[in-house]
């Protein structure tokens, strides 16, 4: 009996570990009598399909590694309002089942197969950007390979928040993420990874991108932190997509337009200050320079100040400018032309050293410096006086030269006003001109400062 206990010992123990490995294979190998070249027993895997509610893992003390990538095929929206990016992304994630593994020489050389994503463990990943469900057709199947790494494609349609800023805009570029987590397992349990170098990614994405419309992709980079909720750490995989808006439509419907009715504008300073049409035509601008804002403000975003609105502001300003300079040229020239007031000495002066050639003030030279009050002899239908030497005046040549000093008064009088009207129309034409210049100078700035930022 005592040497019966050791060969029964020794048996016990035999069974167990047999038992033990023939559950070992039974859990890591497939059997390929299920395996044909009309098809597949799905019995073959229904011990996988069982387990499809538990993470695939022989130790539960050892995280899962799930690589992700993604190709970026289309952009369809971005809204600016809502500050919302909408997407199509091709989510392509990987992941080994150590619980599927089978041999290709003894399953009539099967390397892989495809099998439907709804009988096997998905890892929970979601886009921490996104404000919808992530729209994903169903039905999706997930190819399995014989050393048991699984590979599930998926397309989605992604909505997700983006912070744009639409200063710069239509010449703006913007910086998107896309945030890849889990919603249950944290580092203990899932890390996340890459198959393809960031570079890749890019580069497919803009060979396949399909919307060809206002928004192009320039770069995609990545970043790998953590996020802490409480006590717990989940990985994370965040990409940086920096795309750039197409501004073609943009400078052929708002730019040019708009450049070409300020530059109208400032051509009409070139009519006669005289003219009675100038005012008219200004204004005719300006209130066709509004029915264009009003036209083109669909084009514009609808939130924020982008700078495009400021320099639309700025050219009605400038329109509104130039109205006013020609009413207040237009004042001037009424007042010279019906009463003139009299002339400040300093005003008369700067007229005449403005007058002289090669000074900055274009207007016309005068002949010499003349004085506010012409003598006798220069004025138009008036003769010299004639001396009568030992005559004396008798009572008809008296009164006949009375009335011929009151004419004499009279023309003086009148010389001195056209003379008058002269300088102040002259004073116009000089305000007019500088004006006009300070308006180019202006205008010039302000166009060449937003060209300058836009370009930054």
């Amino acid at each position: 009996m005592e040497g019966g206990r050791p060969s029964k010992g020794r048996f016990l123990l035999c069974l167990t570990l047999s038992l033990l490995l023939q559950e070992q294979g039974d859990t890591f190998t497939i059997n390929c009598s299920g395996f044909d070249q009309h098809g597949l027993d799905p019995a073959a895997f229904q011990a996988v399909f069982d387990r499809k509610a538990f993470r695939p893992v022989i130790n539960y003390s050892i995280p899962t590694h799930v690589n992700i990538s993604f190709t970026l095929s289309a952009i369809l929206e971005v809204d600016a309002q809502l500050q919302l990016l909408t997407s199509f992304l091709w989510m392509d994630l990987m992941w080994d089942n150590p619980f599927i593994s089978w041999n290709p020489e003894e399953c009539v050389s099967i390397n892989k197969l495809s099998i439907s994503a709804e009988y096997l463990w998905l890892p929970d990943i979601f886009i921490v950007e996104s404000m919808d469900t992530q729209r994903a057709p169903s039905g999706l199947t997930a190819y399995v390979s014989s050393e048991g790494r699984v590979k599930y494609d998926m397309p989605v349609r992604v909505t997700s928040i983006c912070n744009l800023d639409i200063f710069y805009f239509p010449f703006d570029q913007q910086n998107c993420t896309f945030t890849f987590s889990s919603f249950l397992y944290t580092v203990e349990s899932m890390l996340l990874g890459m198959d393809r170098e960031v570079w890749e990614i890019a580069e497919t994405s803009r060979d396949i991108i399909q919307t060809q419309g206002e928004w192009e992709l320039l770069s995609i980079s990545k970043a790998t932190p953590k996020m802490s909720v409480g006590t717990s750490v989940y990985d994370q995989l965040m990409f940086y997509v920096a795309i750039r808006r197409r501004p073609s439509l943009y400078i052929i419907n708002l730019l040019v337009p708009s450049s070409f009715l300020i530059a109208i504008d400032a051509l009409s300073f070139y009519l006669p200050a005289e003219n009675e049409n100038r005012a008219p035509f200004k204004i005719t601008l300006l209130l066709g320079y509004n029915v264009f804002l009003l036209m083109m403000n669909d084009l514009l975003p609808n939130s924020g100040t982008p700078l495009i609105s400021v320099y639309f502001a700025l050219c009605l300003s400038l329109m509104v400018v130039s109205l006013l300079e020609t009413i207040f040229i237009t004042y001037l020239l009424h007042l010279a032309t019906t009463q003139p007031p009299p002339m400040p000495r300093w005003l008369h002066s700067l007229i005449l050293y403005c007058a002289r050639p090669l000074k900055c003030c274009p207007t016309r030279p005068q002949q010499g410096n003349r004085s506010l009050g012409p003598t006798p002899a220069h004025l138009p239908g008036v003769k010299e006086p004639v001396e009568l030497v030992g005559k004396e005046p008798g009572p008809r040549e008296a009164e006949v030269n009375g009335r011929a000093g009151s004419t004499r008064a009279q023309q003086e009088d009148e010389a001195q006003k056209q003379h008058l009207v002269s300088l102040w129309v002259q004073f116009s034409h000089m305000m007019d001109t500088l004006l006009f210049r300070l308006y180019l100078l202006f205008m010039a700035t302000s166009i060449i400062t937003v060209i300058v930022l836009w370009s930054t």
